[in-house]
């Protein structure tokens, strides 16, 4: 049997700097390419999260009002890269949207007044982890909503975002688009974690039931509620880490915050990731 090359702890202490133990990598001819784009990724995204201080310090000193609404599909992404962009930002300063189902007084009211009490005041960043968009994919495709009530979702959406632009509210809207495949594979991890196991439920596997149904869907809603002023930005998420760092750049891109040029990173998102919905003439999901 061929001895395994591994470096023992006492070689390991031996090296006094980076270079000595790289030198002993290679002379093990040990792969640690993985090791090397997991530090890779540790460092840009301690870059990024460090200008998103600066953007939600700029947001606050000048009494901006910011709204970033994650989208997608179960198990696309949304909640993970929500928790990268907060958890290094002033919790005095942002909130977290995640609505349960509405109740039944939310039920008889106008559809988006749960959702304006939530949005941001001056100075502050709210994230959406899934929105007023409820109605226009995940409630049609589940019979949580009748045709009439999406058909006139519908035809308000544009007009209620219009009415936030004017008032100086920005809103970024991202989809993160995951394949088939690539949905069936997460539901799986989260089943055998314990950890994670709280957040499949028999609705998330409808989603791969009704994988063409929930399509048909989401490409009305872009269609229907892509505009100039509140378009729709569409993340290509079946590598999770790729998809966290570059929604985060797109997200900087769009501020001119203070301290944006003294910057230990890139602030433009790649566009073979993140593109706007008329960009995307071919997508994974």
């Amino acid at each position: 049997m061929a001895k395994e090359n591994k470096i023992t702890g006492k070689e390991f202490l031996s090296c006094t700097t980076h270079e000595e133990l790289y030198a002993l990598i290679k002379k093990k001819n040990l792969n640690i390419d993985k090791v090397l784009a997991e530090l890779k990724y540790e460092e840009e995204l301690r870059n990024l999260q460090i200008e998103l201080v600066k953007l939600q310090q700029w947001i606050a000193k000048n009494n901006k009002r910011v709204i970033v609404i994650f989208e997608g599909r179960d198990a696309a992404g949304k909640g993970g890269n929500i928790r990268r962009f907060s958890e290094h930002l002033n919790p005095r300063a942002l909130n977290l949207v995640a609505l349960s189902k509405p109740t039944k007084i939310e039920q008889g009211q106008w559809y988006f007044r749960r959702y304006i009490k939530e949005l941001s005041n001056p100075g502050e960043i709210v994230f959406f982890d899934r929105s007023w968009y409820n109605r226009a994919v995940v409630e049609p495709v589940m019979g949580f909503c009748t045709d009439e009530q999406y058909r006139r979702f519908m035809l308000q959406v544009p007009e209620f975002e219009h009415m936030l632009y004017e008032d100086g509210v920005k809103i970024i809207k991202f989809w993160f688009s995951i394949s088939k495949d690539e949905q069936q594979r997460r539901f799986e991890s989260r089943l055998k974690t314990p950890l994670k196991r709280w957040k499949f439920s028999p609705v998330d596997q409808k989603g791969q039931e009704l994988w063409d149904k929930y399509t048909t869907y989401k490409l009305q809603m872009f269609s229907k509620t892509h505009t100039a002023y509140s378009p729709w930005i569409i993340v290509k998420a079946n590598q999770k880490k790729i998809a966290r760092l570059e929604s985060m750049r797109y997200v900087l891109s769009q501020f001119d915050y203070d301290g944006k040029d003294n910057t230990n990173t890139a602030l433009v998102p790649d566009p073979n990731i993140i593109m706007r919905y008329y960009r995307s003439a071919e997508q994974i999901d």
